[in-house]
């Protein structure tokens, strides 16, 4: 029995012991409450969106000038009482695309407050933490990349996963527990809508070039191969301070396993730190993390990494709003990634740089907003641009139009995504 499988079976013990002890007094007084009201109260939202995007230009390796169709209803249901919650979020999602209709669960949980000092929430979910602004260092939660280069709401990138989480309180520090015993990956670009850089090509690669879309090999579904993730937290004047760790594998399928002859996800350990606050008239904050990964010279493996970001955000004038961001990623052993590497000249940079802005304006009476999301690599040379523009066009109706601009060599990261630039265009009505 692993290290890992003990301290899972240890933190659930410990944090669930509470929980059972109180089951049957909760159960008695939940009863009563049920007879005194007849019903189960529950509070139901959602709403119902269209959504198309198209490409801004010919793809040569794609059969479809679209990346994105579909119609979407949401259901989201609640329920709260004094010791539990209920969340449902779920979609029900026809896909021009694919030509197919899915529905999509992205939150089946219950939050139980076992205790004055503790919280237990399990179940699918969305989680989130980290200081970044659409940059990501210590959160290793999913994402949904696909859905962020193609127009759908920035919601859909952080992707749902099931997990148990568990929430501490102490005067002296708060602290998360997030296990998934079910490893989660990313959804990256497989090349079914967006077409990507292939350096065994070497070159663009999509639907036309592809005989399937790429395919890639999971870890086992054992107990030792799900993940931990943790968060140690205290508010100090303003400003909250933060500590993290991981335990699982990469996100994305960055490793290369020789014997399926496929890419695959390696094991990595994170461990990170963070601080936001008041400063200069608005919110900073400064984040880092170590990406423990290569082991050896192995070139099938990615190299460990140190990440690093500064950001700030302010009001300039009334409605106007600017948000800065400077974001590093330090590959480690770089000479011998080099050294070892089959194609060394597409390897990204020992230091690759990345500077994002976010301009926000709002106007008539706040009901337009006006907005432009930028990342630029100053080492890579590439380019992601995302304007938008979102008008409440009555308490229930929204209309959002905007586009991802992509540009730089095939072989950077946006830079690949040129040819997938693309504008959209959604209506929602709420209720």
């Amino acid at each position: 029995m692993g290290l890992r499988l003990l301290i899972y079976l240890g933190a659930i013990f410990i944090s669930l012991l509470p929980v059972f002890i109180r089951t049957t007094q909760a159960q008695v007084e939940t009863q009563d409450e049920w007879e005194e009201e007849d019903t189960l109260p529950v509070e139901i939202h959602g709403f119902v969106e269209g959504v198309y995007s198209a490409r801004m230009m010919k793809d040569p390796t794609q059969t479809n000038d679209f990346v994105l169709g579909e119609a979407r209803f949401r259901l989201d249901l609640s329920h709260y009482s004094d010791r539990s919650d209920f969340f449902f979020k779920g979609d029900f999602v026809s896909d021009a695309i694919t030509d197919e209709a899915d529905i999509a669960i992205r939150q089946a949980m219950v939050t139980l407050r076992a205790s004055s000092w503790l919280d237990v929430r399990a179940g699918r979910q969305v989680v989130t933490w980290g200081t970044g602004d659409l940059v990501f260092l210590n959160d290793l939660f999913p994402k949904d990349f696909v859905s962020f280069f193609i127009g759908r709401e920035d919601e859909f990138l952080k992707a749902p996963s099931n997990s148990v989480k568990f929430t501490v309180y102490s005067n002296l520090v708060n602290a998360d527990l997030v296990w998934t015993p079910i490893f989660e990956p990313d959804v990256f670009i497989t090349g079914e809508r967006l077409s990507f850089f292939d350096p065994t090509v070497p070159g663009l690669v999509g639907t036309k070039t592809l005989e399937q879309p790429l395919e890639t090999m999971l870890p086992a579904k054992e107990i030792d191969n799900g993940e931990l993730a943790v968060r140690m937290f205290r508010n100090l004047y303003s400003y909250e301070f933060a500590l993290y760790g991981y335990l699982g594998f990469t996100k994305q399928p960055l490793a290369f396993d020789l014997v399926a002859n496929m890419p695959t996800h390696s094991s990595l350990a994170v461990y990170g730190a963070s601080v936001r606050g008041n400063f200069l008239g608005g919110i900073s904050n400064v984040e880092a993390a170590y990406y423990n990964s290569r082991r050896g010279n192995d070139p099938n493996i990615p190299n460990s990494e140190l990440r690093a970001l500064i950001g700030h955000e302010r009001e300039l004038f009334a409605r106007f709003n600017l948000g800065l961001q400077y974001y590093l990623e330090w590959i480690q052993g770089y000479d011998n990634l080099i050294m070892n590497s089959p194609r060394p000249e597409f390897e990204h940079e020992e230091l690759r740089h990345m500077i994002t802005t976010r301009l926000t304006y709002r106007l008539l009476q706040e009901t337009l907003m006006l907005s432009l999301f930028a990342f630029l690599s100053p080492s890579e040379g590439d380019i992601h641009l995302r304007p938008s523009l979102v008008h409440n066009w009555s308490d229930e109706v929204t209309i959002s139009a905007g586009a991802n601009v992509m540009l730089g060599d095939d072989h950077t990261f946006f830079g690949q995504l040129e040819k997938n630039s693309n504008a959209y265009l959604r209506i929602r009505y709420s209720f």
